[in-house]
């Protein structure tokens, strides 16, 4: 088995070996992960965090040894909490980084990171905090951060700045947690799932207070939260069916 590390600010993950190919989601600095298979051009790889699986441009990692990989596993998260940031290389280069980077990477990576950083478990109530970092945020099949997510990106984001791990696509966010049975059992920091007309999971959003619900539609946005759905009022319509609640901290 090979090991890899993402060394740049945002990298493509594909559902095939091809640019042209659906970007499923995406690596942001500092990210390690196994290489399950390598190709002339492309590497099949699966993320050490959610152990989501796709595939990567070879020009867009290094490869590290599996000591490594495993010192990685067993180092604590240390990531960027601005919006964007920056590492410097040895030659004085600024490389950016946005909000969510792996920053414990950068003294592997013979980069300086002096910017501010989270590295703690935080508090269930913070949650929404950080959801607001990213409103407005515009919406990005695949990605995962304040310049283009997807509903799931962004719940597993901030839920990850907060020290709690998502799996990384909603329907599989929807086995986590423990499932409420009305939206008055909810807190603000739960999530709520939608589905389409065929039943399949395909949207989540973060529960506010008051039945407000902030979420990646378009944009990253608040909306209304009934049991319908979400009341989007620029519509005046319901735009998602709501399925299920869960309280995953």
């Amino acid at each position: 088995m090979d090991y890899g590390i993402c060394n740049l600010s945002i990298v493509p993950l594909r559902a095939e070996a091809s640019d042209a190919s659906e970007m499923v989601t995406q690596l942001l600095y500092g990210e390690h992960f196994k290489i399950v298979e390598t190709r002339k051009k492309w590497s099949r790889i699966r993320l050490a965090f959610d152990k989501y699986e796709g595939w990567i441009d070879n020009k867009q990692f290094i490869n590290i040894a599996e000591e490594d990989y495993s010192d990685f596993e067993k180092k604590e998260l240390k990531l960027s909490s601005d919006l964007v940031d920056f590492v410097t290389a040895a030659d004085n280069q600024l490389f950016s980084i946005c909000l969510g980077s792996n920053v414990s990477a950068a003294p592997y990576l013979k980069h300086k990171f002096e910017g501010k950083s989270i590295s703690e478990k935080l508090p269930k109530e913070h949650l929404i905090e950080t959801a607001l970092l990213y409103l407005t945020s515009p919406y990005l099949w695949g990605g995962k951060t304040p310049f283009g997510i997807d509903c799931s990106g962004f719940t597993q984001m901030v839920y990850k700045l907060n020290g709690h791990r998502l799996l990384r696509d909603a329907s599989q966010q929807a086995t986590q947690g423990e499932a409420l049975s009305f939206i008055e059992e909810s807190e603000p920091g739960d999530l709520a799932f939608f589905d389409n007309d065929e039943g399949k999971i395909t949207h989540v959003g973060i529960i506010m207070k008051d039945n407000y619900i902030i979420h990646a539609h378009g944009k990253v946005r608040i909306d209304r939260l009934d049991h319908s759905g979400i009341f989007n009022y620029d519509v005046r319509n319901h735009t998602h069916k709501l399925r299920v609640i869960k309280r995953i901290i």
